[in-house]
């Protein structure tokens, strides 16, 4: 088969579609014949020699795909050789094929493309995990997602509001603001011209928000705790405004707050199989429904993963960017 490699770290020219050995099917998992994968910042992150696939993962990136499956591994019930799929992933995902426990398999939503699906995995598992099973947001609360209008942002306020909630959003243009107002956000930041704290105090009467999905990290964290209600809670999932800062415990006390802060790609197996199992219960029906819908960009030929990388490095997309195999 062929897969997106990677001889040397370094910019998009680093990646290299080349032959490579077709993967095995191991105990528990399925073989599924890559249609489409998607692009992730985590992505960006491997090619640049800063996060290498967590032990026994593949070593190719992508940590997503959609297609079908082509073979069972030993162990594996409830799949059939055909079944249309998408797929939660540990890498591998820029490929024609790829190997993936059981667990992290998903069913192709109801009337949705095939490649469409492929952009659905990462961002429905880590938003639902983040924002509902680990900050628990509930209805009437002010969720503030930084980055809105990425692939992550985008399900982000679909899912928050679906359940009933009210949605601030940041991103840097009016273009991806009035796109997140489409999807139903509440309140909207330009982070370049607006300070995010003093538009969210506004806009809840003084409240704050009471759960925040973070991308930035260090840039953001005084902000973002300054930006909390009482008993909010902090959902750190990413790191592009730097991985050091310093926090002010006394303020985090005042608010009875808390932070947390998790990556999905290095969790074991079994947590990854119990996220996609709550994806599968609480958000299915919803993207069975039509309520909720992935938002993607454009799609761009796997071969050419370069040109896909560097529309994300630019930050002028919405939603996601998919890369669609021969």
């Amino acid at each position: 088969m062929h897969a997106i490699t990677i001889p040397e770290p370094g910019g998009p020219e680093a990646l290299v579609w080349d032959e490579v050995p077709d993967p095995v099917p191991g105990e528990g998992e399925v073989l599924v014949e890559v249609v489409a994968s998607a692009v992730n910042r985590a992505d960006i992150l491997q090619r640049q020699g800063f996060y290498d696939p967590p032990p026994g993962a593949s070593p190719y990136p992508g940590l997503e795909c959609s297609g079908r499956i082509a073979e069972i591994g030993p162990g594996v019930s409830g799949w059939a050789v055909g079944d249309e799929v998408c797929a939660l992933l540990g890498g591998g995902g820029y490929a024609e094929k790829v190997a993936v426990p059981a667990g992290q398999v998903l069913t192709v939503p109801k009337g949705m493309d095939l490649k469409q699906a492929a952009a659905l995995p990462e961002v429905v598992s880590t938003v639902w995990s983040n924002v509902f099973m680990i900050a628990h947001l509930r209805p009437g609360e002010t969720l503030l997602v930084h980055g809105g209008s990425s692939g992550i942002g985008t399900m982000a306020i679909q899912l928050a509001k679906a359940v009933g909630a009210k949605v601030a959003v940041t991103a840097g243009t009016k273009e991806k603001l009035e796109r997140c107002a489409e999807l139903g956000a509440d309140i909207l930041v330009n982070y370049r011209e607006q300070d995010f704290v003093a538009e969210v105090e506004e806009a809840t009467d003084g409240a704050g928000a009471d759960v925040i999905l973070d991308n930035m990290g260090a840039k953001y964290l005084d902000r973002n705790v300054r930006a909390l209600a009482v008993n909010g809670r902090l959902a750190i999932i990413g790191m592009q405004g730097g991985i050091k800062a310093e926090l002010n415990i006394g303020a985090l006390l005042r608010k009875r707050a808390a932070i947390s802060a998790t990556s999905l790609r290095a969790r074991p197996r079994e947590e990854k199989a119990a996220i996609v199992a709550a994806v599968r219960e609480h958000v299915w029906p919803l993207l069975d429904a039509g309520h909720v819908r992935p938002i993607v960009d454009r799609e761009l030929p796997m071969s050419d993963a370069a040109a896909a990388h560097r529309v994300v490095e630019e930050s002028g997309h919405i939603g996601k960017v998919l890369l669609v195999t021969p």
